[in-house]
């Protein structure tokens, strides 16, 4: 898909990889770059600074997305991509609160359905769009020590493959961003835990992703993967399921090693 000219939102887009991708797209010549986020405040200053729009939206609330597609299809008669990109870590095992592991079902999964619920109708009707999902690299390869953060990615990639599947012969594209670590406040905020040191170490800028992504919507590739190795290491989970869950015990056990 060419950018020029299009009707562009990001959620999460008042800082990391949102905030990347806002102000990458804006450098595109868009029609329209709107910038949405929980937080309305730092929404309007990324906005106030590429020219776009800013729209305080909650994405675990249906209500607050329907709103969002509304506003935005009243104002500009489209919306032409998506990007789905809020979400939140929670770690732990199932010993994590049930608010926890509700809470981040509600943004790191329905979030992404309430977004196709409201934006499909129309991009169904003109037969074009573009939905990128940012899922992360441990919707692929799961997360050793966040098992909430691991199964809701998981989720979130099983849902854009349906997506892909039911919709790809209908004109809409689907693409999702999987990177590992990427320097943002989240990654940051895991300073002093197992595996802080092993994400960090090759953690891109948030700046690297975004030009990822618009090379991967050129491209419309499904799979946008902004750390090459990931896809090696995704082959090679597929090829050997057992060996690879055996390295990862090894990987899980050297990290909680040398974090002690």
């Amino acid at each position: 898909m060419e950018l020029s000219n299009r009707v562009i939102v990001v959620t999460g887009a008042a800082r990391g990889i949102g905030r990347a991708l806002a102000r990458r797209f804006a450098s595109e010549s868009p029609k329209a770059v709107i910038v949405a986020d929980i937080d309305g405040g730092a929404a309007k200053t990324v906005a106030e600074e590429i020219m776009g729009t800013a729209i305080e939206c909650n994405v675990s609330r249906e209500a607050d997305v329907e709103r969002m597609v509304k506003q935005v299809e009243a104002a500009h008669g489209q919306i032409d991509l998506f990007c789905s990109n809020a979400g939140i870590a929670v770690g732990g095992g199932p010993e994590a609160d049930d608010s926890d592991w509700q809470r981040i079902w509600e943004v790191n999964v329905m979030a992404h359905v309430f977004v196709a619920r409201h934006v499909l109708p129309g991009m169904l009707h003109r037969k074009e769009g573009y939905i990128v999902g940012t899922v992360s690299a441990a919707g692929l390869l799961n997360h050793v020590f966040a098992a909430p953060y691991g199964a809701t990615k998981a989720a979130a990639l099983s849902f854009f493959e349906w997506l892909a599947i039911a919709h790809g012969d209908d004109g809409i594209r689907i693409s999702c961003l999987c990177p590992q670590g990427v320097r943002t406040d989240m990654l940051l905020a895991g300073r002093g835990q197992p595996g802080f040191d092993f994400m960090t170490a090759g953690a891109l800028e948030p700046e690297t992703v975004a030009d990822a992504v618009v090379e991967g919507i050129a491209a419309e590739r499904f799979l946008i993967l902004p750390h090459a190795e990931v896809g090696e290491y995704f082959r090679r989970k597929a090829d050997d399921y057992d060996r690879w869950l055996r390295g990862m015990r090894r990987l899980r056990r050297s990290l909680l090693s040398s974090a002690r």
